[in-house]
């Protein structure tokens, strides 16, 4: 597997929206948690969601209802689908790969066995 790489950050105002992207080649294996994490200026990098082999997702608090993770297995690609962006969702954006295990912890970085560089995303009021 490939390091994962993450692209679709950009610049939005806020109430907007923008879908990242997360692609990595290499054998896919039958349980698998795909991740998005974010991190803010001067702050921890935390989860906002995941997805696992077998389609079930769960969602940081902060973005329920707004944020939709998804995933083209053909492709292997991950996405986050962002709607109604706030100021507070400005940061960093990174994609995780844990291979072999479904997501469990999936807040946890030490989960995770590959990390893409990051995608920046910035809202403006």
């Amino acid at each position: 597997l490939t390091q994962p790489e993450e692209s679709g950050g950009g610049s939005v105002q806020a109430g907007g929206s923008l879908r990242l992207s997360c692609t990595n080649s290499g054998v896919r294996y039958s349980r698998y948690c795909l991740a998005w994490f974010r991190q803010a200026t001067e702050k921890q990098r935390v989860g906002v969601a995941a997805i696992d082999n077998a389609g079930s997702t769960d969602y940081a608090e902060f973005v329920q209802g707004r944020f939709t993770i998804s995933e083209d297995i053909a492709g292997n690609t991950l996405y986050l689908t962002m709607n109604n962006l706030q100021t507070d969702d400005t940061a960093m954006y990174y994609c995780a790969v844990d291979l072999g295990e479904r997501c469990g912890n999936w807040r946890a970085e030490s989960a995770y066995n590959y990390w893409g560089q990051g995608t920046q995303v910035t809202v403006s009021s």
